[in-house]
């Protein structure tokens, strides 16, 4: 299994990876870590690729139910349900070994940690969760767990998404965004000249901006296309059916 580790300032307690689409078992359009048993992938096969994931884990990830809500899984709200996965777009922890998890297919997986690596968290930003505030919610949840910092102690990470040239949009998507007052048309959107009403989006800048907002500075990443780089990504907007792969964090004992 191949897997890509994020450059960031993360204290050695916190560990991180992406897997990519390589080293598994499932076959065309899937092939072959597909690691999501809601995309018409054999079953058998996604259980078998998330048994080599699990080779590289301390425990079994924390999975979750993404539906592009705000909804942000807690080690308590996870202690009031029986068993995963969880209705959730983003997970928060302070519990040594439990590892979070994310799947994504061009949508933005965003990782969080505070300075001293108490408490992790990642999150699931597709563009309505990004306009309708999974990044701040993660952001408060992580703070309910660390209430001695404050969101400018965080540091984050931008992993693989889809890049701004490929991130094509309406006009309906621009005018949610711009109703927020955060963002800038031209740094977040590109209007395609020969597609009125179309632009072309900037994912990892939307995101930007509303991290910077709630007073976080440390960030990284953000130059992973999923849409350019077929070898190593999944991407929905590339191929329309495919695989997801796995964006994970925990903390170590």
């Amino acid at each position: 299994m191949s897997f890509i580790k994020p450059i960031w300032p993360a204290p050695d307690c916190v560990h991180s990876f992406v897997t990519t689409r390589q080293g598994g078992i499932s076959n065309p359009p899937y092939e072959s870590l597909n690691l999501a048993p809601h995309v018409g992938d054999q079953l058998p096969r996604v259980i078998a690729n998330r048994q080599i994931l699990k080779k590289h884990l301390p425990t079994d990830p924390i999975w979750l139910n993404q539906t592009h809500s705000v909804q942000v899984s807690t080690p308590n709200s996870r202690s009031q349900v029986l068993k995963g996965p969880f209705d959730a777009d983003a997970a928060v922890t302070n519990i040594p070994d439990e590892v979070l998890v994310i799947m994504t297919a061009d949508c933005l997986p965003v990782l969080f940690s505070t300075a001293d690596g108490a408490v992790v968290g990642v999150a699931h930003a597709g563009w309505r969760g990004l306009c309708d505030g999974i990044l701040e919610n993660t952001i408060s949840e992580i703070l309910k767990l660390a209430p001695q910092v404050s969101a400018s102690d965080l540091i984050a990470w931008f992993g693989p998404a889809i890049g701004p040239e490929s991130f094509e949009v309406g006009e309906d998507v621009r005018e949610r965004f711009q109703e927020t007052g955060l963002h800038s048309d031209a740094i977040c959107f590109v209007p395609l000249e020969n597609k009125p009403g179309k632009h072309l989006a900037n994912i990892y800048q939307l995101a930007r901006d509303r991290l910077q907002a709630q007073g976080l500075q440390s960030i990284y990443g953000g130059d992973l296309c999923t849409v350019g780089n077929p070898e190593q990504f999944f991407s929905y907007r590339r191929d329309g059916v495919t695989g997801r792969f796995a964006s994970l964090i925990w903390i170590s004992r």
